[in-house]
This record gives structure tokens, C-alpha cells and sequence, in this order.
């Protein structure tokens, strides 16, 4: 897999690889996946061999190093991968992001070397990552969550359930966070490796959304899950630390995944303008039509705008907290707005399953909710630009 060099291009302006590799995952996208989309939101679930195809082309390990199986790739490539990827079905970009921008980053920065020896390259060969911090009562007060991890001589013994937890029916491996202690607040958070098939964990029914349908989004279900000591990831108590750095980084994931499903919805409703005639020409002719498509792209151009930067720092060891989250506050935004605005071009055709226009706008809407809701951004926002 080709990844990117940096250097001080514009913002937007991608290097000569950089291109190279947003233009082959696009091209992917738009070969392999778009005949699928329509049959995957219906069916609630991915084609077979989807990931085996993603994995083939180093999308399921994009920053894990080459000697260990991945493509050594930068987080800025992740970016573009999700991006490129949304622009025709963001559900499956929802699998790529999870399992790049949390899973293999908490890895990467949390895990023992022995711990990255072993699952880094298993993640590199396409088992699934998924990352389980949401609860039933601990959606934005994630630090609320109730699931329990007690010690025993082997090691941890888990207790609990979890909810809304994406890529949870394809996964091999999950970071599940649970709290040694209660009283102890966010201090007692722990995070821990838990493989598919241990004994004591059920992945339990997936939740039947209104978009990205084919991403699988379950309850996962902890009775007596018994874990090896060395399966404990950070350490004890640190577990909030790891949630709140690793979905810093996840949230320009979301931003990246609003932004290309923006493009993806702009595209349509450009091609469609062109083609749909009304009063004997096509509707692009339309001064009215040609304002929206122009407000559409002029939006899109800002998210992308906020999205690269917000990578770039990241990638430079810069501070990119406020970024990341006016990143997916504004993208989510776009991305809604871009969206709706994609119904209105097709009209009625927009309302209808025939159309790829209703879907962008069904998977749009929950850009505004995981991975921090945009309450959540703009508190954190606020407390960036105030100093507090």
C-alpha cells in the first residue's frame, strides 16, 4: 500500500502520493463497493469477503508498522481512506475508521510490546477491532458506565453490558473499558483486550438503525468473562485517559467520514442536475439550482479544510484537541446540511430507495452523535477557546 509524505503543501492540496492513494481507495470504493451499497443498507449487514478485499488493499492496518504486517502509513492516509471510502458508503467506512483511528491507535500508544507483537499483525490481516465504552446509562457521561472488572488470581473477571458498540457482529478483538471500582469515579476506569469467543462474552442483537444499516452496532453482554492479566491495557486506572486521547483522534475520524459522505451527496446532485430537464433544459441552468450546488460545495470546501488541518496536527505532534472537535461539530453539520440539500435537487426522486440521495441523507444524521455528540464538541470547544 502506498502511503503519504508530508511538506507544506496548502491544506487541501494532497502530494503526488497522497493523491495516488485517496485516488486507488476511491477507485475501490466506487468499483468494488458501490454495486453493494443498495444490497448491504437492505440486508443490515456487509458482503461477504468485504473485509478480506479491504484488508487486501491495506486499508485494516494503515498505521501498523511494515514489520509487522501493516503499511506503515501515516494518520493523515487513515483520513483520506475514510473520506475516499464515505463518498460512496459511509457505513463501510465506519468498519475502516473504528478499527484504525481507535482500535490500532489505542494499540499502538497503550499496548506492551508484547501485546503489539501479537495483535498488531492480526489486525493487519483483517481481524475486526472494536472499541466498547458506551453503556445503556453512559452515553456522553461515558465515565458513568457500570460495567465491573473484579481481580482473581488468573486476572479480571468482567461483569456488565455494553451498547452501541460498531463493528461488534465482525470483530475479532475488543477494548472494552469497565471500572475496578466504583467510588473511585473516572480514576477507577480500566481498559482491557477481550478476544471474540471467550467464555462469559456474548455479542448480543444489532441495533436496527436508521442509517449506515450495514455497519453492525450490538450490545455486548459480560456475565463471569474471565481475562488473563496480561490481557489488562495501560494501566490500572488509567483506562479514562486512554477513552479520552483515543476519541480525540477517532473524532477526525467521524469528521473525515462527514466529509466524504458530503462529496459523495454533492456528486449526485451535480450528475443528477445535469441530466434531469424541466421546461426544456437541463435543471443545473437553474440559477436557483446552481446557488445550492454552489452553497453545497462551499461548505464542503470548509469541512475539508478543518478536517486536513485537524489530521496534520495530529500527525505533527501539534495539540489538535480544539481542532478535533470543531472538526466533527462543523463536518457533522455539513454533512446533514449537504445531505438534505441532495433530496432537494433529485425532488422526488430524493424521497424514494431508488435514488442514492435518501441514504446520505439517513447516514448523515449520526454524525452528530457518536463518537461525542455536538453538545459534547462544543463544551469541549468552550473550554478550549476560554482558557478553563
Amino acid at each position: 500500500m502506498i502511503h503519504s509524505t508530508h511538506n507544506s503543501t496548502p491544506l487541501t492540496q494532497l502530494s503526488e502520493e497522497e493523491n495516488l492513494f485517496y485516488t486507488t481507495v476511491r477507485q475501490f470504493a466506487e468499483e468494488t463497493i458501490a454495486p453493494q451499497v443498495r444490497a448491504m443498507d437492505d440486508e443490515q449487514q456487509f458482503v461477504a469477503g468485504l473485509v478480506a478485499q479491504l484488508t487486501g488493499l491495506g486499508l485494516m492496518g494503515i498505521e501498523v508498522p511494515e514489520e509487522q504486517g501493516g503499511a506503515g502509513g501515516s494518520f493523515f492516509d487513515a483520513v483520506l481512506a475514510i473520506e475516499a471510502i464515505s463518498t460512496v458508503d459511509p457505513a463501510v467506512a465506519v468498519l475502516v475508521d473504528v478499527h484504525n483511528t481507535l482500535v490500532i491507535n489505542a494499540l499502538r500508544r497503550w499496548a506492551t510490546q508484547a501485546q503489539q507483537q501479537d495483535w498488531l499483525p492480526k489486525l493487519a490481516a483483517g481481524t475486526v477491532g472494536a472499541y466498547a465504552l458506551s453503556e445503556a446509562g453512559s452515553g456522553s457521561d461515558a465515565f458513568a458506565l457500570q460495567t465491573r472488572a473484579e481481580t482473581f488470581a488468573g486476572g479480571f473477571r468482567l461483569n456488565g453490558r455494553k451498547l452501541w458498540i460498531s463493528n461488534a457482529r465482525e470483530a475479532g478483538l475488543f477494548i472494552v473499558f469497565a471500572t475496578l471500582d466504583p467510588a473511585a469515579g473516572y480514576r477507577g476506569i480500566t481498559a482491557f483486550l477481550v478476544e471474540k469467543g471467550t467464555a462469559g462474552f456474548t455479542v448480543g442483537r444489532k441495533e436496527d438503525k436508521l442509517g449506515i444499516r450495514a455497519s453492525s452496532t450490538c450490545e455486548l453482554i459480560f456475565d463471569g468473562c474471565e481475562i488473563p492479566q496480561e490481557n489488562l491495557l495501560g494501566e490500572l486506572g488509567k483506562g479514562y485517559k486512554i477513552a479520552i486521547e483515543t476519541l480525540n483522534e477517532g473524532r477526525i475520524g467521524i469528521g473525515a467520514q462527514m466529509l466524504g459522505l458530503a462529496e459523495g451527496a454533492w456528486g449526485h446532485a451535480a450528475r443528477y442536475a445535469r441530466e434531469r430537464r424541466q421546461f426544456g433544459k437541463p435543471i443545473a441552468e437553474f440559477q436557483a439550482v446552481q446557488f445550492t450546488l454552489a452553497e453545497m460545495a462551499t461548505d464542503i470546501e470548509a469541512a475539508k479544510l478543518m478536517v486536513y488541518n485537524a489530521a496534520r496536527l495530529k500527525d505533527a505532534g501539534q495539540p489538535y484537541v480544539r481542532e478535533a472537535a470543531m472538526t466533527k461539530y462543523l463536518a457533522s453539520m455539513v454533512a446533514e446540511r449537504v445531505a438534505s440539500q441532495c433530496v432537494e435537487v433529485f425532488g422526488g426522486n430524493g424521497f424514494v430507495r431508488d435514488y442514492p440521495a435518501e441514504k446520505y441523507y439517513r447516514d448523515a444524521k449520526v454524525g452528530k452523535i457518536y463518537e461525542g455528540t455536538s453538545n459534547m464538541q462544543l463544551a469541549t470547544i468552550a473550554k478550549q477557546v476560554l482558557g478553563r
